[in-house]
């Protein structure tokens, strides 16, 4: 039985240099933007909605996009924006796929019933400029958001669901009810209601998901909990899932494959 549940879903304070990975990210993150502006391949705070947060950066390949893949950052719902993750584009970048990574509007001002339209709008909008096939994924909160575009009730139009090949979720949390019981839950404006529908471990999800649970073996016991009930509830309901643990990976550093074109969590995403 867990006692403490913020404890349970705290991952900095059990990461030792916790607070060396933000400004690194944002530094990775600011150099590659700054290249890929530099060389005509990015296309930056594209408006996909009228909100101040709804911009996407899109990132293209020397050649001919084989496809588009996104990637929805995390943060508990509340942190971080497009800008910080911009380098893990890398990866897929360099196997002929283009790469949009929006930012969307955070808790408190969005509770997350938004913040799934918002995405939802997201990749509508970024996959009307990119041919071809489709791909997601997203890290922890955005883990739950890219999932939410493969349940039954998708925010996504048919004809893009059509088009939708794969979706990784990494460290996400399929079932927010759990965060009913920690402090966050008060930013996150989260009640028992929204914690229900937007739980992905809920809803059946669209005939022919096809949806990796991937997770750090050194992740939080909760994140590892979470990732593998997903696999497990949608391979009971026609999904075709899978639930991978990352060896050695811990949260933070879990994401760092998708900057490296031979990782197997990037052919994962990007093929």
């Amino acid at each position: 039985m867990i006692a403490d549940w913020d404890d349970a879903y705290a991952n900095g304070a059990h990461i030792e240099g916790a607070e060396q990975f933000p400004p690194r990210w944002a530094e990775a993150a600011s150099s590659f933007r700054k290249d890929m502006s530099e060389r005509g391949h990015a296309e930056l705070d594209l408006a996909y909605g009228a909100e101040e947060r709804e911009r996407v950066d899109i990132f293209r390949p020397t050649c001919d996009a084989r496809g588009l893949f996104v990637f929805v950052h995390g943060g508990y719902w509340m942190k971080f924006d497009k800008s910080t993750w911009s380098h893990l584009a890398k990866g897929a970048l360099a196997r002929g796929w283009a790469v949009a990574i929006p930012s969307y509007t955070l808790s408190p001002a969005a509770r997350v019933t938004e913040m799934t339209r918002q995405i939802g709008e997201a990749i509508t909008f970024a996959a009307a400029r990119v041919e071809g096939g489709l791909r997601l994924a997203g890290h922890l909160a955005g883990g739950l958001l890219v999932t939410r575009m493969v349940c039954g009730n998708s925010p996504l139009p048919i004809a893009l669901q059509a088009r939708l090949e794969h979706v990784v979720s990494i460290s996400g949390l399929p079932d927010l009810r759990p965060l009913l019981a920690t402090r966050m839950h008060q930013s996150l404006r989260l009640d028992a209601e929204e914690a229900a529908a937007e739980s992905v471990a809920l809803p059946w999800p669209v005939k022919g998901a096809r949806v990796v649970c991937w997770v750090g073996s050194r992740e939080r016991p909760e994140f590892i909990r979470q990732n593998d009930l997903l696999a497990n509830i949608w391979a009971g309901l026609g999904g075709r899932t899978r639930a991978v643990h990352a060896v050695g990976k811990h949260h933070f550093n879990v994401i760092d494959d998708l900057a490296d074109a031979v990782s197997e969590l990037t052919k994962l995403c990007a093929p």
